[in-house]
């Protein structure tokens, strides 16, 4: 892996110096759509070649489209193929190639069908690092030995890329792209299953069905067959995600169109929403038709969040769960009617669990996150025990690591700690919730909690709450908190350890100090004056 990490970086260097003066947003889809050519052409070629060589057995036609499509590879025409490109790369007429190979490809395969990037022939691209860029992209090889390697790879690139140019881009990267921290952890989370239904109404370029597809890979040791369905309003971005679900081999129904007027999906149900969408959108509309999704209220003109929460509890089948992103705001507003619609899904026992994230993961927003987990149904089942009437907080602010001078990253280990707590709490074994029913009772059964290990019944079910970290509340814990859901409100302060100095020290300590530092103060001030005086003016 970090042998892929430092490719990644260094094509990333090496097609950055290649931008010029081309703006970062524009750049963008000159770089990912030559990855993508890449990868389709050369996973082709793949099958092309084995195709060849069992022409004589088997009859097969390496010409023949149907050939591809039933192994579901994109059939590439002779002139869109990459080594005829390659070929040209140093021509002047390469832009004009590039477009119509796009052109070409589009044509033979209906699902790419206005997906791809067509401008290559612009005049204001230089073809001269046009064709340095064909070749940089061209070094990446398919496989190694056969092993298939090459198509990983480049999925790796075009996702690595799509978070650098997230970057470059600042503000405006944010819209078509998660971090992958945070997607990490909402797919650690959740555990995607195979088999399963995944939405997301606001997929941006698709990462959380990248990230699932991968969960599920390293977990059952294969590829997961789970059906994704996904919406975008951009249709920029919208391509985007066409064109990175066909990078890493994920059949996918993506449609476009604004989610919460036009649902393309209505009468979808899944297994699984996972989905980080716009941060308190004024300037939206909804649908009012659909009274069946707005049953806990009718969200505000001004801020979307409420909405996009029950759009998505309105798609969970009825065991599903939802792992969503919105600001922080969101768990304790009471502008216009969000508070109502909080406590009216609090008290119809749909929130499974909040997280509160650090801030700067972001890289359109400055503005703090959390994560809600939602459940349509938390009732005991084979695998989970019963949570009803239980909401696990989960207070993650001191959290993740600085990886530039404006950017938080999750680590590993803060994802698995966050989300083994969540999955220690939801298959819990030693007590029903029901059973719980005062301050004394929960904590005698934290007493009970410690002796897990020497009582077989208890083996494996090792949640406990957590200073300053995490805590499973009770439906009337939020009640008294008039259905606030910060986190901060329900997790006890970790109180800080003692340093062992005296008071009297520490104090004696402090106020040398500062003393130091009011002099130093003096000496600015009149150093200040000094330089004045000397330029004409006194103060």
């Amino acid at each position: 892996m970090t042998t892929t990490l430092n490719l990644e970086k260094t094509l990333w260097q090496a097609a950055d110096k290649l931008r010029n003066n081309m703006d970062a947003a524009e750049y963008k889809h000159v770089v990912l759509g030559l990855i993508f050519l890449k990868y389709i052409s050369d996973a082709f070629d793949e099958l092309y070649e084995k195709l060849e060589a069992t022409k004589h057995e088997t009859g097969a036609d390496p010409e023949d489209k149907d050939e591809y499509t039933a192994e579901r590879v994109f059939y590439v025409p002779p002139q869109a193929r990459w080594k005829w490109l390659q070929g040209r790369a140093k021509l002047p007429t390469i832009g004009k190639d590039i477009d119509e190979a796009m052109d070409s490809i589009e044509r033979d395969n209906a699902s790419l069908k206005g997906v791809l990037p067509k401008d290559y022939a612009r005049p204001a691209l230089d073809k001269q690092r046009l064709g340095e860029l064909i070749d940089l992209i061209g070094s990446i090889t398919l496989s190694k030995g056969g092993n298939g390697k090459g198509k990983d790879i480049l999925g790796f690139v075009f996702e690595y890329f799509l978070g650098q140019f997230a970057d470059a881009e600042g503000k405006k990267g944010g819209q078509f792209y998660t971090p992958q921290s945070i997607v990490k952890i909402l797919v650690d989370m959740l555990a995607p299953e195979p088999e399963k239904r995944v939405y997301d109404g606001a997929c941006g370029s698709g990462g959380m069905f990248v990230q699932s597809e991968r969960f599920i890979e390293m977990h059952e040791h294969r590829k997961g067959k789970i059906s994704i369905f996904g919406q975008e309003s951009n249709p920029t971005t919208y391509k985007l995600a066409k064109m990175n679900l066909a990078i890493r081999g994920i059949d996918a129904k993506i449609e476009l169109g604004d989610t919460l007027m036009n649902d393309k999906f209505p009468e979808l149900k899944v297994d699984y929403v996972i989905a980080n969408p716009p941060f308190n959108v004024s300037d939206y509309n909804i649908n009012k038709a659909e009274t069946h999704k707005w049953k806990y209220g009718v969200p505000p003109s001004g801020n979307a969040n409420y909405a996009w929460l029950q759009h998505f509890v309105s798609k969970l089948a009825p065991y599903g769960t939802a792992g969503i992103v919105l600001a922080n705001g969101s768990m304790s507003s009471e502008i216009a009617t969000e508070g109502e619609i909080r406590k009216a899904m609090v008290e119809a026992d749909l929130v499974d669990c909040m997280v509160a994230l650090p801030s700067q993961l972001f890289y359109n927003t400055q503005i703090p996150a959390c994560l809600w987990f939602l459940a349509r149904n938390k009732t005991e089942t084979t695998k989970f025990r019963n949570r009803t009437n239980e909401i696990l907080f989960i207070d993650a602010r001191e959290f993740g690591t600085m990886i530039s001078r404006k950017q938080r990253e999750l680590t590993e280990e803060d994802i698995a700690k966050i989300s083994g707590t969540y999955h220690k709490w939801r298959k819990r074994l030693n007590y029903d919730s029901s059973d719980l029913h005062d301050e004394q009772d929960l904590k005698n059964q934290k007493e009970k909690n410690h002796d897990s290990q020497e009582n077989p019944k208890n083996q494996g079910s090792d949640y406990m709450d957590e200073l300053g970290f995490c805590k499973s509340a009770t439906i009337e814990d939020i009640r008294k908190n008039n259905y606030i859901l910060t986190p901060g409100r329900y997790i006890d302060f970790k109180e800080a350890e003692e340093d062992g100095v005296p008071f009297d020290e520490k104090m004696g300590s402090l106020t040398q100090l500062l003393k130091e530092q009011m002099e130093k103060s003096k000496d600015l001030d009149r150093a200040i004056k000094i330089n004045l005086n000397k330029i004409g003016f006194e103060i």
